[in-house]
C-alpha cells in the first residue's frame, strides 16, 4: 500500500467516512474502498451504514443517487468534473417535451441520469432490472425509455414491448460491434463472450450473455468456464482476475475506457476528505421527486 493510500485510510477513519468505488474506476481506488460495485448497489449499501461522510469514486450521477438515499450524510465527489456523457443526453426539459408528445406513456429513466432528470420520470431502472421494471408496467402502455437507446431497444426486443427509445447511448459500449466479437472468437475459441446491455442490439445478439457489471461478476464466479471475453469498460478486469484465480479474461476491445470513471485519484480522495471537496447538494424539491421514482423501482 502506498503512503497516499495510507493517508486516505487515516482520514477516512478520522472523518467517520466510507469510500465507494465503482467497478470501472482506477485500480488504486478499490484498495482504499469499503464497498465496490455497480452504481445503485453502492448507493443502497451506503444507505444502510451510519457513515457521516460518503466519498464516491465514480461519476456525478452516482454521487447524486447516493445523496438521495443518504440525505443526512455529507456526500463527496472528489473530482468535480467526473460526469457521464450519457446522463447529459437527457435533462428535465427534454423529458417534459417527450412527455408532451406521448401524454399516455410511462417515462422510465435508467439510473445513469441526473437527479434532476429522475425528478421528471415515473420510475427508474438499472441495466440489471430493466426487464423486470418494464414487465411491471401494464402491457397496453407505451414506455419512454431514457437516455440509453441501446438498453431500451434490447429490452423492447426481448419483451416485445412498445418502448420509445431515446437518442442517447453510452459512447463506450456503443463502440462494440458484432464484428469485434467475431474477431475475438477467432482469437480465443471457446471463450465465453460477455457484453453489457448498453451495447447495440446486434452486438448483444452476437454475444453469449449480456449482463450488468454486477451480474458479470456473479456469472463468472458461478461459471465452469475458464476463459472469458469481456465486452465492457476495461476497469472491471482487475477485479475479475482478483476474484477468480485460474480463470483468464480478455478485453474485447482494450480501448473501452471511460475517461470520466478514471478521473478520480487517491490524491483527490485525500483532498476531498480534508476539505469536503465537491459536497453534493440536491435541492429538496428535486430530491423528493427523484427519490420517489427510485423508490418505485426498489418496491418491485
Amino acid at each position: 500500500m502506498t503512503e497516499i493510500q495510507k493517508r486516505a485510510l487515516e482520514l477516512k477513519q478520522e472523518r467517520g467516512a466510507i469510500i465507494l468505488a465503482h467497478n470501472y474506476v482506477d485500480e488504486s481506488l478499490p484498495g482504499i474502498a469499503d464497498l465496490c460495485g455497480d452504481s445503485l448497489e453502492l448507493s443502497m449499501k451506503a444507505s444502510k451504514t451510519n457513515a457521516k461522510v460518503i466519498v464516491v469514486c465514480g461519476v456525478r450521477f452516482m454521487a447524486e443517487t447516493v445523496k438521495l438515499l443518504s440525505p443526512d450524510a455529507t456526500v463527496l465527489l472528489p473530482c468535480s468534473d467526473a460526469g457521464c456523457p450519457m446522463a447529459d443526453m437527457a435533462d428535465g426539459t427534454m423529458v417534459e417535451k417527450a412527455r408532451s408528445e406521448h401524454p399516455d406513456a410511462i417515462a422510465m429513466a435508467y439510473v445513469n441520469t441526473t437527479a434532476e432528470t429522475k425528478a421528471h420520470v415515473d420510475i427508474c431502472c438499472t441495466s440489471g432490472n430493466a426487464e423486470r421494471v418494464v414487465s411491471s408496467i401494464p402491457s397496453d402502455k407505451k414506455i419512454i425509455f431514457l437516455p440509453d437507446a441501446n438498453l431500451g431497444s434490447n429490452v423492447s426486443h426481448k419483451l416485445g414491448r412498445n418502448v420509445i427509445p431515446w437518442k442517447g447511448c453510452c459512447p463506450i459500449h456503443d463502440k462494440v460491434t458484432a464484428e469485434m466479437i467475431e474477431n475475438n472468437r477467432r482469437m480465443h475459441p471457446g471463450a465465453v463472450v460477455m457484453v453489457h446491455p448498453e451495447c447495440r442490439p446486434e452486438t448483444v445478439a452476437a454475444a453469449d450473455v449480456a449482463l450488468s457489471t454486477g451480474a458479470m461478476l456473479k456469472f463468472v464466479r458461478e461459471s465452469n468456464a475458464k476463459e472469458f471475453i469481456v465486452g465492457t469498460e476495461s476497469g472491471i478486469i482487475p477485479r475479475l482476475i482478483r476474484e477468480n484465480p485460474g480463470k483468464t479474461f480478455h478485453p474485447l476491445l482494450p480501448e473501452l475506457v471511460c475517461a470520466d470513471m478514471k478521473k478520480i485519484t487517491v490524491e483527490q480522495v485525500v483532498e476531498s476528505l480534508r476539505n469536503d471537496t465537491e459536497a453534493i447538494v440536491v435541492p429538496d424539491d428535486v430530491a423528493s421527486k427523484a427519490l420517489e421514482s427510485v423508490r418505485r423501482m426498489l418496491a418491485l
